[in-house]
């Protein structure tokens, strides 16, 4: 396993190799380590702007090269964002290395976890609005989920699609609190009278009885959950998702 005092010299190390390659023409310290709340479960998370006629495909593919044949990457994956693209790379020593790229012209801060380490970055640009509306769609589209799954008898799917439910009031719940609803990160924000309800969310058994009572129980928190953020909203989807909620009850 990696040690912080292996991750910093390995972050060292690629900013230094960033700051000799002239196809970098800006390159950021991101994340928690960004303001200085690095744990010891912490991952590199490093931002760089790619000059405009080097292209960001290019020197994508030379850095991935040097993770595998000098850092000792096992695997990546690519998140996609925007014009930025995210390698994720999977160490030998579990550690992750998070390395996005842009090409110089966008190369600016998107969040407050942003720490120039040199170059230049245009400044950011107001964060879009969490969209409560979306998650709350995300909700009741898993919810017709469950209810399909349950009749099919198909209790891995329904538990699934329950888990995405909850995921998505969860979310709700944590923009109506002001916390990040991203990746489950404002979570262990929310008030403890605003978590507990959700105990009673979590599978215990893969039976019918045990799905019936907890896809009950997340309907009724949804529901509250839309009365908090738009009441005509709550009004128009209570009824249907009450009897989505019935419509296999014994």
């Amino acid at each position: 396993m990696f040690t912080p005092e292996g991750r910093t010299q390995l972050r060292d190390e690629l900013l230094k190799q960033a700051a000799t390659d002239p196809r970098i023409t800006g390159a950021a310290v991101t994340g928690s380590a960004a303001e200085s709340r690095e744990d010891e479960w912490s991952d590199i998370d490093l931002a760089f702007g790619v000059a405009a006629d080097a292209g960001v495909p290019g020197v994508l593919a030379d850095w991935t090269r040097r993770m595998y044949g000098h850092h000792h990457a096992l695997h990546h994956l690519d998140v996609i964002a925007g014009a930025w693209t995210y390698r994720v790379f999977l160490l030998e020593n579990a550690l992750q290395v998070d390395l996005a790229f842009v090409v110089e012209t966008e190369f600016r801060p998107l969040a407050p976890t942003f720490r120039l380490v040199f170059g230049q970055a245009h400044d950011a640009l107001p964060p879009a609005p969490a969209n409560a509306e979306a998650m709350i769609g995300m909700a009741w589209l898993y919810a017709l989920h469950v209810r399909s799954a349950i009749a099919r008898g198909k209790l891995w799917q329904a538990e699934y699609m329950i888990s995405g439910m909850r995921d998505s009031v969860l979310a709700i719940a944590c923009l109506r609190h002001g916390v990040s609803p991203v990746h489950g990160r404002g979570l262990d924000l929310l008030p403890p009278e605003a978590l507990a309800p959700f105990e009673q969310t979590l599978i215990q058994q893969l039976t019918l009885s045990e799905l019936n009572g907890t896809f009950q129980a997340i309907i009724r928190l949804l529901v509250g959950e839309i009365r908090g953020v738009d009441q005509h909203l709550a009004g128009r989807l209570e009824g249907v998702l009450v009897r989505l909620g019935a419509s296999h009850q014994p």
